[in-house]
Formats: structure tokens, C-alpha cells, sequence
């Protein structure tokens, strides 16, 4: 019994951690959005395409949008001895989350500016499918997940030094 609270413990920390590095991921993806904002000629050819950065169970099978939804179903619907403290959280697979990026490939914005350089011949230039004021709000997201995990982690060691007291 007392090793699955220490392995308790070990998961909540990985789990804290790759949340932590998911988001990191997130901010950074934002990061190069909002420096790509005027970036209109691209190697791969067109305007800067915008990332976004989904976060998925570690495993790879599902989202966590998903699996969230899954688990909270799961505890809205009574069964006998969901609550037991004696089976505690026997057969969860604790395994983080992990950040991917896709590109998003909506239309780029159409701006008319003859006097640019990437302007074709009626004076319009495609610019890159960024909000400023969306990348703003998911940075601001990002950076409470961030705080909210960094908090997860020192709660976590301080209920393993409390446990060392006793």
C-alpha cells in the first residue's frame, strides 16, 4: 500500500512535467506566430501558416479533450465501490500529456497593398492566417496551464516532505 502512494506521488510529478513541457511548447508556438505575423514569402512558398498546438494523452491514442470528457462521464455515472478507497486507482495508466503542432490551413488574409512586394498584379497580398488578439488569449492560457502545473509540482514535493516527517 505504501508503495503505490510513493508511485502516486512519481506519477502526479511526470504528469506536472509534461504538462509543463507541453505547455513550453504552446508558448513557443505562439511565440512564432506572433513574430511571422507580416511574413508573406515562405521556402514552402505562399504566406507564414499558422501552428497550433494540441495536446494529446502521451500514448498517442486519444486527446485529452477526449479522455477528459471519457473520466468525467465515467465519475458522473454511480457504480458499486467507484468511490472505494480501497481500490484507490487501480488500472488508470497515469501517462501525461505531450504537445503536437499542426499547421492550420485556413485561407491567409487578403490584404490590397500595391506598393508590397509580394503583391500580384491587381496590388492584393496574401498575409498570414494570424489573429493577434487570438494568440493572445491562448498565451494567456498557456501561461496559467504553465503556473497551475508548476504549482501541481510543489504541492506534490510538499506532500512528500510531509510524508518524511511523520
Amino acid at each position: 500500500m505504501y508503495d503505490n502512494r510513493i508511485r502516486g506521488l512519481f506519477d502526479a510529478l511526470k504528469i506536472s512535467t509534461s504538462g509543463l513541457a507541453a505547455q513550453r511548447r504552446k508558448l513557443n508556438a505562439i511565440a512564432e506566430n506572433l513574430a511571422n505575423i507580416h511574413t508573406t514569402n515562405t521556402p514552402e512558398g505562399g504566406p507564414y501558416r499558422r501552428k497550433i498546438t494540441r495536446l494529446v494523452e502521451m500514448n498517442g491514442r486519444t486527446t485529452f479533450a477526449n479522455r477528459l470528457a471519457r473520466e468525467r462521464l465515467m465519475l458522473a455515472t454511480p457504480r458499486i465501490g467507484h468511490m472505494d478507497p480501497e481500490k484507490g486507482l487501480k488500472g488508470w495508466r497515469f501517462s501525461g500529456v505531450q504537445a503536437s503542432q499542426v499547421r492550420d490551413d485556413s485561407e491567409p488574409i487578403t490584404v490590397y497593398d500595391p506598393t508590397h512586394p509580394d503583391a500580384d498584379e491587381f496590388g492584393y497580398v496574401e498575409m498570414p492566417n494570424i489573429n493577434v488578439v487570438t494568440e493572445m488569449v491562448d498565451m494567456i492560457g498557456a501561461q496559467r496551464a504553465y503556473e497551475a502545473n508548476v504549482t501541481a509540482i510543489k504541492t506534490t514535493k510538499d506532500m512528500a516532505q510531509k510524508a518524511l516527517e511523520i
